[in-house]
């Protein structure tokens, strides 16, 4: 395979079966982490800047703006690097390490705010400085994934068609839920081609988006404390709540059993699906997305210091 950019790879089906993690069901996880930015957002990232770059609205030298928890400031600091455009992401003290320096070290400015929101988190501090540098500066582009419906166009014409490529069949889809894009596009095209998968949306406990109580959050991926504008809460068959405590014990419990390294949004994706999934008939199929690896979590889910310091009962560290 020869590419004429390092971005231009986007794996189309990488999936992996959990033998019995779920009794007579079949499991399988779709790993999205294997392209250059290690996570699905680079989807939504190339998706958005070639639509504005086909509207026109992207020149040699652009300065962008967006607001992400980690891997879409990636993903968007690595094409902005290939395509010649500045970026700044503005994000929270639940920012890893790990994507604040790859973040950098691609040449993008990194904003971190401090001051929680009205419903504890930071998305709309995060949204409020983006605000006051569009007054000062009329010239920057923000992206805006929670509003951009090039986010869920992303999922709908990739994501999607990629599991039903391989799976004619699929009895029940497990979606984690951030800006929502990629739960709202895939239901688009499941609605339409395979009407019978039910849908479920996972959120985390903290998240307002499907109208859960508002609280702080420590990792960084799904969850909100401002419901997104993509967000449609009817394209979607069950809405499942996850504590980010059984989040670690299962991003943990998968780096035992399978020898798996997942980030936090996999970890609470599977969870959803086990719950979910209790009593299920033989030879029902559940696909589940898996956002991206686990390495930019070792110095937090994957860390025994930083479980026990933010979590006082903290979940089982084997």
């Amino acid at each position: 395979m020869i590419l004429s950019s390092p971005i231009a790879y986007l794996s189309e089906g990488v999936f992996v079966e959990l033998d019995e993690f779920v009794g007579p069901a079949k499991a399988f996880l779709k790993l999205e982490s294997f392209n250059v930015a290690g996570s699905i957002k680079l989807k939504p990232a190339i998706h958005m800047l070639d639509e504005l770059q086909t509207a026109g609205r992207l020149h040699r030298g652009a300065r962008l703006i967006e607001s992400s928890s980690g891997n879409l400031g990636v993903a968007l600091a690595m094409v902005c690097r290939a395509r010649k455009f500045d970026f700044t992401c503005v994000s929270d003290p639940n920012l890893t390490s790990h994507a604040a320096a790859m973040m950098r070290t691609l040449g993008a400015k990194v904003v971190v705010v401090t001051d929680r929101d009205a419903n504890g988190g930071f998305l709309q501090t995060r949204i409020d400085y983006i605000q006051r540098e569009l007054a000062a500066d009329p010239s920057l582009i923000w992206l805006n994934q929670y509003a951009n419906p090039s986010n869920l166009r992303a999922h709908a014409r990739s994501t999607a068609l990629e599991i039903l490529r391989d799976f004619p069949r699929v009895d029940y889809l497990f979606v984690g839920t951030g800006t929502c894009g990629t739960a709202m596009g895939c239901s688009e095209v499941f609605r339409e081609r395979s009407p019978s998968t039910r849908i479920v949306a996972i959120d985390v406990e903290g998240s307002v988006t499907f109208g859960g109580r508002p609280g702080p959050r420590k990792i960084p991926g799904l969850g909100t404390s401002r419901r997104p504008e993509i967000a449609d809460p009817r394209k979607v068959d069950e809405v499942l709540i996850i504590s980010e405590r059984e989040t670690i014990a299962m991003c943990r419990e998968l780096v035992g059993r399978y020898g798996i390294l997942l980030g936090g949004s996999s970890g609470t994706v599977l969870t959803g699906l086990r719950k979910r999934l209790v009593r299920p008939a033989a030879g029902e199929i559940a696909i589940a997305i898996a956002p991206d690896s686990g390495e930019r979590y070792l110095d937090s889910i994957y860390d025994d210091e930083w479980v026990v310091r933010h979590f006082p009962q903290p979940p089982s560290l084997t």
